[in-house]
């Protein structure tokens, strides 16, 4: 199940880039087909914000039950367990926060 979730994120992730890199390669110049840049534009970013904003919120709940579980097993060890979980669970949102920043810069180009 975790290994099949892993491949469909990571189908996802390459779909996103590829549509960015379609887009960001022909910016300003209208597509054969009559399309805008700007249609690829709007979808990579929406694409790729939601497909890391699942994959960040999948991690910390992942993250947050193994340490509720860690706890549960040894409550002696909460003090120990609390500041690597903020730490992880800060990275994690902050990688969500990165992926904001571009998706806001991509809709800005649009």
């Amino acid at each position: 199940m975790l290994r099949k979730t892993v491949v469909i994120f990571l189908l996802a992730g390459a779909l996103s880039l590829a549509l960015i890199s379609l887009g960001l390669a022909a910016e300003g110049i209208e597509a054969e087909s009559g399309h805008s840049v700007k249609l690829w534009l709007a979808l990579a970013s929406g694409f790729g914000f939601s497909i890391v904003a699942a994959a960040g919120a999948i991690s910390q709940g992942k993250a947050i039950t193994a340490a509720m579980e860690g706890i549960a097993r040894n409550p002696g060890a909460r003090e120990q367990m609390f500041i690597p979980l903020v730490l992880g669970l800060v990275f994690i949102e902050s990688l969500v926060i990165y992926a904001l920043v571009l998706a806001l810069i991509l809709q800005g180009k649009i």
